[in-house]
């Protein structure tokens, strides 16, 4: 089976911390998969505070992902302080990715990394949008 890569954008501007909690724990012990596209929406939604913006209004619209990608690289446990580096690339007219980068801080140890395809969405018109110009510039674009 192909294994997706995901090669990370040089720069990964915003870091956001948290500890792993025992709920994150699946039947195997460790940090369950599904735990990690909400650790990256936690930290895409702090980045963007960060930036004075939200999810649901980013300049006139909100985001949407569209497509998601993970790629683990060891596993997590309760207890464990990961750090969470995000960026965004791959600039297009109605969107961009975020990347994702987790490692676990007491090793230095690459738990996972991620991506997301965002989409600028019109939720009064239900429909996808055009990404505002600020907003790109303040991602990096």
């Amino acid at each position: 089976m192909a294994r997706e890569r995901i090669d990370l954008p040089e720069n990964l501007p915003y870091r956001h911390s948290l500890i792993i909690r025992v709920t994150d724990i699946n039947h195997g012990g460790h940090m369950g998969n599904e735990r990690v596209l909400m650790y990256c929406q936690e930290a895409r939604a702090a980045w963007l505070a960060s930036l004075g913006l939200g999810e649901g209004d980013v300049g006139g619209v909100g985001l949407v992902v569209a497509d998601a990608t993970i790629r683990f690289r060891a596993e997590g446990f309760a207890g464990d302080c990961l750090d969470i580096d995000i960026g965004a690339a791959a600039f297009h007219r109605r969107g961009c990715d975020f990347f994702y980068r987790l490692t676990r801080r007491a090793d230095c140890r690459e738990i996972a990394r991620a991506r997301t395809g965002i989409i600028c969405f019109d939720y009064q018109r239900r429909r996808p949008a055009d990404a505002p110009p600020r907003f790109r510039e303040q991602l990096g674009d």
